[in-house]
């Protein structure tokens, strides 16, 4: 077996281990997805902080609003770092994108609430969520696309579902602060200044990401086409501008992203916010509920990455798609029995006089989380996690291989513009609108698996598009792009 330096070039992952590229890479892109979920993990929370008091509806409703904000932008972000990723580097790009996040979330724990500030506050969240999105829109591409070209071609699902793990991991380690806080202190300390500080300490880890991204290199593919002047002058006209290209960002973004965006947000966000405001599950119990389904389901990114080198990316996605296109109303039935809240019947009546569904409770706790008017009384905890997990295992199918197929789809001088722009059009905004449209349709219809129409479409749609244009691409050696570059040896 050819030792490392035969393998590679130097100046390329010969002066790297791989795993410290993407322990390096994953870090920072987990506190960027930490960062940009302990937003929406407090939703409970802060829609109430925020907003003006007396309508808890309006108050909910419009925080949803203000979260998906964020996933708006951040197409505009995969615009504007993905040009510079393609004309700079891609090392650069996210050591920007990176400050601007943390310090956005470090503003949001120093915010004053709507009681001392009015209608100040809820502006400047607004504006604080748009350089969230933005710094987001820049983030994924750029470290997907650094591990990418850091890895040999036969391994490359495997080394970049742990880049997909980090969205997910995000959310995990959200909850846990979440969780870890409000059990350090008192209900009372909480609901006054406690939820503060998994915002605040958001800065600590940004420090650390930082410190650990200035010693990285840039990635060598990228590092070979601007030694040898092949990089793209103008990268947005041509990513967008030539049909070829515009052509392959489409099917990419209608036959894999918008479906593997509504999967993952209906599989983590909208099944929390689900429990807690439908099914009346006590807000830190649907938490932990999550949590769990969580911390059980990451593994499988990884098993399915692997899979995808194997038998290819485009069969896994498209399964994935389908799947649960045919399964969540059967799911969210079953995780409305297991609650132990017969919420169906709590909605006929609440329909026969109001017409809607109200999202929120009468009361709140000392916390400021919901508390329904009738709290769903005995959740079986095993067997929502066990649904929740379900959905868990659609998403690692979507999810897991889709960084390896977005690399491949597209060529190394426009590489960071063409892939951020369809996935953050797939997760910004068919996903991230997803738990807003889902619980205002339930709200709105009084049917609480109205929500399921809109993830169910967008899928199903995903899978029809997806499975007559998308291209298989695990054969492809991104690593021939730059002639006499040997990639890094599959056996390092």
């Amino acid at each position: 077996m050819a030792s490392r330096a035969d393998a590679m070039p130097m100046g390329s992952t010969a002066e790297y281990d791989i795993w410290r590229v993407i322990l390096a890479s994953s870090v920072g892109t987990m506190i960027e997805w930490y960062d940009f979920y302990i937003f929406g993990s407090l939703a409970a929370v802060l829609s109430l902080k925020f907003y003006p008091p007396g309508n808890d509806t309006f108050a909910y409703i419009a925080y949803l609003a203000t979260f998906a904000v964020g996933f708006l932008v951040r197409p505009f972000g995969a615009l504007f770092f993905g040009r510079i990723g393609d004309l700079v580097g891609r090392k650069y790009a996210f050591l920007v994108t990176l400050t601007i996040m943390g310090g956005a979330t470090f503003l949001i724990g120093l915010m004053p609430t709507y009681s001392a500030a009015g209608w100040f506050a809820p502006i400047v969240l607004i504006l604080i969520r748009v350089l969230q999105g933005l710094a987001l829109g820049g983030e994924y591409g750029g470290a997907a696309v650094y591990v990418a070209e850091h890895v040999p071609d036969g391994r490359r699902g495997f080394y970049t579902s742990f880049i997909q793990i980090t969205a997910t991991l995000g959310l995990f380690v959200s909850l846990i602060v979440i969780l870890a806080t409000q059990y350090s202190m008192s209900k009372e300390a909480f609901s006054a200044w406690g939820w503060r500080i998994p915002f605040l300490i958001s800065i600590i880890l940004v420090t650390i990401s930082l410190y650990i991204r200035l010693k990285m290199k840039e990635s060598p593919i990228f590092s070979s086409i601007k030694t040898a002047g092949t990089t793209s002058i103008q990268p947005l006209k041509d990513s967008f501008g030539k049909w070829e290209n515009l052509k392959r960002v489409l099917i990419s973004l209608f036959g894999a992203t918008a479906g593997q965006g509504v999967v993952w947000y209906t599989g983590q966000f909208y099944a929390l916010f689900y429990m807690q405001t439908i099914l009346k599950v006590n807000a830190r119990t649907a938490n932990y509920i999550i949590a769990i389904a969580l911390l059980l389901g990451m593994p499988l990114f990884t098993v399915f990455g692997t899979l995808s080198d194997r038998i290819g990316r485009k069969g896994i996605m498209m399964v994935g798609c389908l799947i649960a296109v045919l399964t969540y109303i059967p799911i969210y039935k079953a995780m409305e029995h297991y609650a132990g809240n017969n919420v169906v019947d709590v909605v006929s009546a609440r329909n026969k006089v109001t017409g809607a569904i109200s999202l929120t409770p009468r009361t709140t706790d000392a916390t400021g989380a919901f508390v329904a008017a009738k709290e769903a009384p005995s959740p079986n905890i095993p067997m929502l996690v066990l649904l929740v997990l379900i959905q868990v295992v659609y998403v690692c199918m979507v999810y897991g291989p889709i960084a390896a197929y977005l690399v491949e789809a597209f060529p190394a001088k426009i590489r960071y513009t063409s892939l951020s722009l369809p996935y953050h059009i797939g997760n910004g905004v068919f996903g991230g609108l997803l738990p807003l449209i889902g619980l205002s349709s339930c709200a709105a219809t009084g049917n609480i698996y109205a929500g399921l129409y809109y993830p169910m479409i967008v899928a199903g749609m995903t899978f029809v598009v997806g499975s007559l244009l998308l291209k298989e691409t695990h054969g492809t050696k991104i690593w021939d792009e730059v002639g006499g570059m040997k990639q890094p040896s599959s056996a390092d």
